[in-house]
């Protein structure tokens, strides 16, 4: 997800607790920055203040809506009145929430915009014996939970969401290391290990050379 706010000390704050709940979350400060970023990356969720620097939240959204790219824009911003909230959603918002809010809250509806049917997946993910349900964070194996970390679960819902196709490990750095990542680092590899692990057998997770990764064993 793209998060975009000019109160640094409070970008940061979200951020950081965003990545503690399991998101890769990109950073920018006005808007401008943020039209370079949509245009670059496929954000499935842009948390967007309206009275930015450069280009007003409110164009960087119509911009967005208009792109066609299906990123879905949650607009954080402290203009919270109904005149407020009403046209936001006319001009392309897909949700609405005044600041201050509750941190619990920004989650869940984060997490309910990434589930939208426009983004094509169902509610609960599965292959096999595993399922996964991203609203609860909960993963199963033949009915035994697993105890996974963020990134694992993350990782996990990656391949799942790629309904068997190949995901390589710079697009996992992307989705669930977003920028923060050094892409010399030996992170994917490292989680995809522990995740195979607490899998178990027989083995879910295939490694295709020179590609990357994909649900369907070895």
């Amino acid at each position: 997800m793209l998060l975009v706010e000019d109160h640094a000390k409070l970008a940061l704050t979200l951020a950081a607790g965003l990545r503690r709940a399991g998101m890769a979350v990109d950073v920018v400060f006005d808007g401008d920055d943020a039209l370079e970023r949509v245009a670059e990356t496929a954000y499935e969720v842009v948390v967007l203040d309206r009275d930015l620097p450069g280009t007003h939240g409110d164009d960087v959204c119509r911009r967005i809506a208009a792109g066609g790219a299906g990123s879905r824009v949650l607009m954080l911003t402290a203009a919270g009145a109904v005149g407020d909230r009403i046209e936001g959603l006319a001009i392309g918002a897909d949700d609405y929430l005044p600041k201050p809010c509750d941190f619990s809250e920004l989650v869940a509806r984060i997490r309910a915009l990434g589930r939208r049917p426009g983004v094509g997946l169902p509610a609960v993910l599965s292959h096999a014996d595993l399922t996964l349900d991203p609203s609860r964070r909960v993963a199963t194996r033949d009915g035994r939970q697993l105890t996974l970390n963020p990134k694992e679960f993350a990782v996990l819902e990656t391949l799942l969401a790629a309904r068997g196709a190949v995901v390589s490990a710079e697009e996992l750095l992307e989705r669930v290391w977003d920028e923060m990542a050094n892409p010399f680092s030996q992170a994917v590899r490292t989680t995809m290990s522990r995740l195979r692990a607490k899998l178990g057998d027989p083995p879910l997770i295939a490694t295709v050379a020179k590609a990357g990764y994909r649900i369907g064993g070895d």
